[in-house]
């Protein structure tokens, strides 16, 4: 019997899967893991998206028991904390640091009460300076209000997987890396959502944890 993989996030993870009814996964990374997956192991796994465009830390944990819990798969990635940033500058509906860890803590709570056996494991946010960083026009004269969140988010996402012994990817790091080989508008255009090579990016970084703890 087939092993599921679950994708779960905002945007990046979402990556237009729900505007393509043939095409389920969206095309970021989770089609990218996929596709390799289902050659390197034919038939061994599923492959569930369940990301949201627009989602915050509160946002995964109010649908938790439909798009998670009752999926049940085997294996998860949780990819969230931008939007919770974000929403704070654009609108002022973003979610604080001490809540989004608070929150994120409660989540693999329940998921882990829920599903004993699986194995999760977390992609910390990151946040580039792109063209008009996320084409907000408030964003480009407050990016590095945009930059210390999204930073304090990714310092909470480790602390949540270390707290609960689980791998997390520090995305940021990688990006920042990255960007010193091409600028960052080959990564992420807009400073958030990645352009193809960023999408391949996360996907090595997945699929490298992945067969870590498979």
């Amino acid at each position: 019997m087939a092993k599921k993989i679950l994708f779960y996030g905002d945007s990046i993870t979402d990556c237009r899967r729900q505007d393509h009814e043939l095409y389920k996964l969206g095309n970021g990374y989770p089609n990218m893991v996929a596709a390799h997956l289902g050659v390197e192991y034919p038939e061994q796994y599923e492959f569930v998206n369940r990301g949201i465009s627009g989602n915050r830390v509160v946002d995964l944990y109010a649908r938790i028991k439909e798009a998670f819990i009752n999926e049940a798969p085997d294996y998860a990635s949780i990819y969230i904390g931008v939007n919770d940033v974000w929403h704070d500058i654009t609108n002022n509906k973003g979610v604080a640091t001490e809540k989004f860890e608070r929150i994120y803590c409660m989540m693999i709570d329940e998921i882990k009460e829920a599903l004993p056996d699986i194995k999760l494991f977390i992609l910390a946010p990151y946040v580039l300076e792109g063209h008009g960083t996320c084409n907000t026009e408030e964003i480009p004269d407050k990016f590095e209000q945009f930059k210390k969140g999204v930073a304090e988010k990714n310092a909470a996402a480790k602390r949540v997987a270390e707290k609960y012994g689980i791998p997390c990817i520090d995305l940021q790091a990688a990006f920042d890396e990255a960007a010193t080989k091409f600028p960052n508008q080959k990564w992420a255009e807009d400073g958030v959502h990645p352009m193809p090579c960023g999408h391949e990016l996360i996907k090595r970084l997945w699929l490298k944890t992945f067969e870590e703890i498979k």
